[in-house]
Order: structure tokens, then C-alpha cells, then sequence
């Protein structure tokens, strides 16, 4: 077996994971995975992933994929008290594959960064846009802007918005804690809902991954990397903030870093896996995909790894 956080290129992955097929086909854990039952490849996604999932990766696959996306925090819970069962489960922090999720193995294959999207159609996104990266919070703290952002219990998104206002506080020396002077409870929202209020332009501004903004062709303020969650060099500063679950789970800030795992193993699942860990489809879409991604942690199968 492989050893903790074991980075190998991406052309690299995919031949392997290939090459593995014949070995490991028929290993299918009899719970229904595989797409040994209707032919297909079930995956449970995070709402951020589900916009390059369903136009990058399933047409760059043979099998069909049955995608659903949700917050990563709630699709934690749903896979771990056995409400959903799907064959991949990949998303937006890999600290959830440490609780409620404990697979034996996770490839890490894309990063993110926080950004303020707003809408220059309305007064409150013009008034953002004036302000710009430097004093971008001084609106948001007058209340002169609608803004919106997920919940913290079911997303990291949502919790990653306190961190980077958290973090903003500091770096900007601001007399206001902007994490206890901007959130309010009336600014959130459901992921998918977010982005209808915001392209109805019911809410100025939304935080927001940046591929989330740049797939959709939104005006946004790209923050300082020391809050942006996106720099691995600024990974001591982001874990200075937490948040606590619903379930007394603590987060710690850090890169944002999506993660993905196989639940049950067969042929067309190990397909569609490589093309998701190794496509380039994500970059396409917004995302970033460092130097020695993927990067493999836990007791990687040797077929993938070798």
C-alpha cells in the first residue's frame, strides 16, 4: 500500500488507475456500486463541482453518470448515517474525509479561492465595485449591499466566508470584527438558490468560489491570497480560524482543496474516477490544479498508485 500524501503526475494516475482495470474488475463491493446494477456510475458531489461534472466530465466518459450535487458538510452526513450509498463521493474539504467520512484512501485533485462576486447592475454591486479589493468590507459593514452566502452547517463555502472575513480583520486592520459585523442569518442560502437570487439580482453580492464566478461570466474582487483560502504558503494563517458543526465537528481553515474517493470499485467507476482526477476539464471550469495533483493520501489500492 501506498504511503500518506503521495503526490504522482496526472498522466501518470490515469494510466495506472487504466492499467488497473483488468486487475480489479469483479471487485465490486456487492452493495450495488460499480454500475454493476443499471449500467451507470452514481456520484455524490459538492454543489460547487456539479457545473464541471455535468458539462466537462460526463461527456469525456463512456459510462453514464448519475450526478447529485449537494453542500460537502451535508453530503458528509448523508453518506455517513447510510441515507445515500453512491460510488464516488467527492468534496470541497478534505478535513471531512477525516469525520463524519473515514474512507481509507482520498485523492486530492483541485483547489479553489474565495472571491466577492456582485452584480454592477444594481447600486449595492456598483458601490462593491468602486470600493475594489482594497476596501471591499467598508459597504458590507454599512449595510449598503444585499449580500449572500451558504450555510456553514451544511457547506464549506459557508464556513470558508467567516474564515476569509475572519482572516480580512486582521489583515486589513479593520476597528470592526467583519465575522461578527457582516454575516447575518437573512443571507443565507441554499447554493442553488444563491446564485437564482443572484443572477435575479434579488442580492447585490454573494461569496463565493471563484469557479463559481468565472463559469458563470460574473463581475467579482479577487481577495489578497493571505484570505483567499487558495495559497498553501498561507496554510498556518487560514487554520488560525475554526467552526464548529452541528455535530461538535471542528473546522480549521486551510487551502480550499477538493477531494474524491471510490466507495465501490468497478471497471466503469475506476473510468470515470481517472477522468475526474485527472481531466483537464477542471481547469476549464475555473478551477486550479497545482503541481502534483492528484495527490493521494491513506492506503491507496497499489493498482492506482504503481
Amino acid at each position: 500500500m501506498a504511503s500518506d500524501d503521495v503526490p504522482i503526475g496526472r498522466r501518470s494516475a490515469l494510466s495506472a488507475i487504466a492499467a488497473g482495470l483488468s486487475g480489479l474488475a469483479g471487485c465490486s463491493s456487492g452493495l450495488g456500486g460499480g454500475g454493476d446494477r443499471s449500467g451507470s456510475v452514481s456520484m455524490l458531489a459538492a454543489g460547487s463541482l456539479n457545473n464541471a461534472l455535468e458539462n466537462g466530465l460526463r461527456s469525456n466518459v463512456d459510462a453514464p453518470v448519475e450526478i447529485e450535487a449537494h453542500g460537502s458538510a451535508e453530503i458528509a452526513r448523508l453518506v455517513a448515517e447510510g441515507q445515500k450509498d453512491p460510488d464516488i463521493v467527492s468534496v470541497a474539504d478534505t478535513a471531512l474525509f477525516d469525520s463524519p467520512l473515514r474512507p481509507e484512501w482520498f485523492a486530492e485533485f483541485a483547489t479553489n479561492s474565495i472571491v466577492i462576486a456582485y452584480n454592477p447592475g444594481t447600486d449595492g454591486g456598483q458601490r462593491l465595485a468602486d470600493a475594489g479589493p482594497e476596501t471591499w468590507y467598508r459597504p458590507l459593514v454599512n449595510g449598503d449591499i444585499a449580500l449572500g452566502r451558504t450555510d456553514p452547517d451544511l457547506d464549506p463555502l459557508g464556513y470558508r466566508a467567516l474564515f476569509t472575513l475572519e482572516l480580512a480583520t486582521g489583515y486589513y486592520g479593520t476597528d470592526a470584527n467583519l465575522r461578527e459585523a457582516i454575516p447575518s442569518t437573512e443571507q443565507i442560502f441554499p447554493e442553488t438558490q444563491l446564485i437564482s437570487q443572484f443572477e435575479t439580482g434579488s442580492i447585490d453580492a454573494a461569496i463565493a468560489y471563484r469557479n463559481m464566478a468565472v463559469e458563470r461570466g460574473y463581475d467579482y474582487i479577487d481577495l489578497p491570497a493571505e484570505i483567499d483560502l487558495s495559497d498553501p504558503a498561507h496554510t498556518d494563517l487560514y487554520s488560525s480560524s475554526t467552526y464548529e458543526l452541528p455535530g461538535g465537528k471542528v473546522v480549521n481553515g486551510g487551502v480550499v482543496s477538493y477531494g474524491s474517493t471510490i466507495r465501490h470499485r468497478g471497471p466503469a467507476v475506476l473510468d470515470v474516477f481517472a477522468e475526474h482526477v485527472t481531466g483537464q476539464y477542471v481547469a476549464e471550469f475555473g478551477f486550479v490544479v497545482p503541481d502534483g495533483y492528484p495527490r493521494f493520501t491513506g492506503d491507496v489500492p497499489d493498482a492506482i498508485t504503481n
